[in-house]
């Protein structure tokens, strides 16, 4: 059985722009809970975000906190409540403890819950630390196929899932997707693998659109050349953030069609008539609900391919390289290992050569 230490290193955000490795008391185990021995945690914009700006929207970093939701690890302690031969089990952690009496958790739409504790937003802290809790049912087996990278990006692979739910994405459909970033490539991948027939990823970086074309999308466009206009998708997804993107989007779906807003734009003007006379659905999605069976089970079969996403790994003390990072287009996505202090080249290190 694993010794757990009194302290664990964590990487702290004790200001903006400023990261800290502060020794943290291992958190108390609740009844319910599980302990998590973390392996490996995805980067993600927010991260970014608050570390640049203190703030996303209402969400304000008013005292220090720990960063990072995406994150795997295995279970090395369990509460009074949960059954101890779940120790020694890898898992993926949805990072989120909804209160579960409210209406909407009891509606099924959990992710909504108006007292949710979500890791990494204020004021709840994350997983760039060696040791989280989470409840037991929210941390999910995983087999020795999945890496503990491929098990941490479950999470944004859950974002791509909620999404083609969201846009109710069939076999046969036409799907867009702007943005070729890790979540754009997500939803594409998740596309294909809930039946869509044509993928199309628009994006104004030729990087990008090169990076899309390796995760089976049927085509690529780069919207400042090539108009979207009459593409007649049924679904387009927007991981991009950007107003261009999303109005070019509207008016390349079909009526009847689906718009699922995923980026975080501000507000933008878009024609009323162009959905409203066409009849055109649009909706958001704000994390997801239900979705790590169904992430399991996409890259356990190998329809979804994480591992590959992973560009740059880095120790718990570089923490504030990986969320600066160098700018460059073709990095995807970032791992933080909370176990190894530094990583020498963590180019090398993603790709399996150091």
């Amino acid at each position: 059985m694993t010794e757990i230490p009194r302290t664990m290193n964590a990487s702290v955000l004790t200001e903006v722009q400023s990261i800290a490795v502060e020794q943290r008391p291992v958190p108390a185990v609740a009844p319910d809970e599980v302990l998590v021995q973390v392996a490996a945690v995805g980067v993600c914009g927010s991260d970014v975000h608050y570390y640049q700006h203190g703030r996303i929207g209402d969400f304000v970093v008013e005292a220090p906190i720990i960063l990072g939701h995406e994150l795997s690890g295995r279970i090395v302690a369990v509460g009074d409540d949960v059954d101890p031969a779940r120790i020694g089990r890898r898992v993926a952690v949805e990072p989120q403890r909804p209160c579960r009496v409210c209406e909407f958790c009891k509606a099924g739409q959990y992710n909504l819950c108006p007292k949710m504790e979500f890791f990494a937003t204020p004021p709840i802290d994350g997983a760039f630390c060696e040791y989280v809790t989470i409840q037991a049912d929210f941390a999910f087996d995983i087999p020795d196929s999945i890496s503990d990278n491929a098990a941490a990006l479950m999470e944004p692979l859950s974002v791509g899932i909620a999404a083609a739910q969201k846009g109710g994405v069939k076999v046969g459909d036409r799907v867009l997707i702007a943005g070729g970033g890790p979540i754009g490539i997500i939803a594409a991948q998740v596309a294909r693998a809930f039946g869509a027939s044509e993928v199309i990823v628009s994006d104004i970086n030729p990087s990008r659109r090169e990076l899309a074309q390796q995760y089976g999308v049927t085509r690529v466009v780069d919207p400042a050349a090539e108009s979207l206009d009459g593409l007649d998708a049924h679904v387009f997804i927007d991981a991009s953030g950007a107003a261009p993107a999303i109005r070019a989007g509207i008016r390349a779906t079909r009526p009847g069609g689906t718009v699922v807003l995923v980026g975080s734009a501000d507000e933008i003007p878009f024609s009323v008539p162009d959905v409203a006379m066409r009849e055109i659905n649009v909706t958001g999605i704000f994390r997801y609900t239900g979705t790590w069976p169904i992430a399991r089970t996409l890259v356990e079969s190998g329809q979804v391919d994480l591992d590959s996403l992973v560009t740059h790994v880095f120790g718990l003390e570089q923490v504030e390289e990986a969320l600066t990072g160098d700018g460059a287009l073709d990095s995807l996505k970032r791992i933080v290992l909370p176990g190894v202090a530094r990583v020498a080249d963590p180019v090398a290190t993603a790709r399996g050569e150091a």
